[in-house]
């Protein structure tokens, strides 16, 4: 692998050309300032130095795109599933080849660690794939037989969507959301989040590249109250994907309740990690450190809440601490980093806060717990590991979004299904025991979309991906994006006389 000195020197090619000519706009397949010429500034979270202006769009931007979008829909829509499965798979071959383009730039925008958004990188191509080789059948329906009647359902793109991504590995939660889209035959307005822009351009430029339509795919870069708002209220965009927090999602929804929006939220998380005492420790100790403290603990997913039987309680703990305390945090071009700075000083301040909380509270700081003096002086934090914690603490009920680990114990099978499900989020929760009956009984009884069990987090691209309560609504993955994509159209055909009821003789 590359040295941290060769990685910033490609790295600062591949951004040069943002420091010179700035982050556009991609409307109807051409890149272009904000109607007003107006941008904003977006910050490297390593050292807190300028990237690049960013275009500013507004209402005005996100009207032109939506029309653009609606312009470029009947064409996309009227292409074969082949011609789409074709197009798809060269934006795949695209990403491939500018693989590291795309995650040397992610590291600098997003201060993720290299190691994981290659992968991060690849893993965008492999959802183009998926999603392109079912683009043929995204259409099929069933055949459903009545008294005297056959039934023929099929499926037709819904329309222009609206896509509205996150800044934690935006590049790969963009591909999951809009590869669907395009493979259903909609046409995309996408707002990339506000804090890491620049990978946004990248995919725009690979969609032109592939033979996109013009209009098919529209970014718009800006702020949420701004051209997310606009975004939601479109009359022309008829479903909108966000991934995001759990309050944002709420007043999407009611910005889009007008327009009768489909929505589909990818949300929240305090997931919890349920040890019991029979579980293969080392394994449930690597996995809990891994599902906390890798993507800077910046992700919907990751194991949050540590819940170990009280029999185990101490030991688990020593081990996680001292695995935590030895993980690397540094640069996040260095090849040897885990942890890199936080997104944003924003978001750093909030992580902070919750150490002075814990403090404050009397609560155990096993590691961590304080601000992490990094390369280049920006938002690091220590990997962080709470333990002896009331559920009920803030620090267990809120979502703090770092690699920051909470650990509680529980007595019994009982007490660990109560403790993990006390909590306004549902979205995924862990399990680890040798007891098959046990796990059977707790995974049906915990409220959360997704539950591994004696795994971490691995991604069945078939698998249906979504959360319950305040964690999301609706479900990605397989034949479920289709589902909210596209509209489903029944014909019912009889197949003998119908007994119709007369009214009048």
């Amino acid at each position: 692998m590359a040295s941290l000195e060769q990685q910033l020197e490609k790295a600062q090619q591949y951004l040069d050309r943002f420091n010179t000519n700035g982050v556009p706009n991609y409307i109807g397949g051409i890149a272009r300032a904000a109607v007003d010429n107006t941008t904003f500034e977006t910050i490297s979270p390593i050292d807190l130095t300028p990237l690049a202006h960013v275009a500013h769009g507004k209402a005005e931007d996100i009207d032109l795109a939506a029309k653009a979008a609606e312009g470029a829909f009947k064409e996309w829509a009227a292409q074969s599933g082949k011609a789409r499965k074709a197009a798809l798979h060269r934006m795949a071959d695209a990403i491939e080849r500018r693989a590291e383009e795309i995650a040397l730039l992610e590291c600098i925008d997003t201060g993720q660690a290299y190691r994981f958004m290659r992968q991060a990188a690849l893993r965008g191509a492999e959802n183009f794939r998926f999603f392109a080789d079912r683009a043929p059948e995204a259409r099929d329906g069933k055949s459903l037989r009545g008294d005297g009647q056959i039934n023929i359902t099929s499926r037709y793109p819904i329309g222009p969507v609206g896509v509205i991504t996150p800044w934690n590995t935006p590049f790969m939660l963009s591909t999951w959301k809009i590869a669907p889209a395009l493979a259903a035959g909609c046409s995309v307005v996408h707002k990339p989040a506000e804090f890491s822009p620049l990978t946004a351009s990248l995919l725009a430029e690979i969609a032109n590249e592939a033979g996109l339509p013009s209009g098919v795919w529209n970014v718009v870069n800006g702020f949420g109250e701004e051209a997310g708002k606009a975004l939601t209220e479109h009359p022309s965009i008829k479903a909108l994907a966000f991934v995001g927090e759990s309050r944002t999602g709420s007043l999407i929804m009611k910005q889009g309740a007008d327009t009768l929006k489909r929505v589909h939220f990818e949300l929240g998380g305090k997931n919890p990690v349920i040890v019991f005492e029979d579980a293969d420790i080392e394994r449930a100790v690597d996995a809990a450190v891994f599902m906390i403290y890798s993507l800077n603990g910046e992700r919907c997913t990751s194991s949050s809440r540590l819940l170990v039987q009280s029999s185990i309680y101490e030991e688990f703990n020593a081990r996680v601490a001292e695995k935590a305390a030895r993980i690397k945090v540094g640069h996040p071009l260095d090849p040897a980093t885990v942890i890199g700075p936080l997104i944003h000083p924003q978001h750093q301040q909030k992580v902070l806060k919750y150490f002075d909380l814990a403090r404050q509270s009397g609560i155990t700081i096993a590691t961590g717990g304080r601000e992490y003096d990094g390369p280049g002086g920006g938002c690091y934090v220590e990997p962080t590991l709470f333990t002896g914690v009331s559920n009920q603490s803030p620090i267990a009920q809120e979502e703090i979004f770092g690699p920051v680990l909470t650990s509680i114990p529980f007595s019994d099978e009982a007490d660990a299904i109560a403790i993990a499900n006390d909590t306004p989020y549902g979205l995924a929760a862990y399990l680890w025991t040798s007891d098959v009956t046990r796990s059977i009984r707790v995974s049906d009884a915990l409220e959360a979309g997704m539950i591994w069990v004696n795994s971490q987090n691995v991604r069945h691209l078939p698998a249906p991906f979504g959360g319950v309560k305040a964690s999301g609504i609706g479900r990605d993955g397989g034949d479920w994006s289709f589902d909210f994509y596209m509209e489903t159209k029944n014909i019912a055909f009889a197949d003998s006389a119908q007994v119709i009821p007369q009214l009048v003789n």
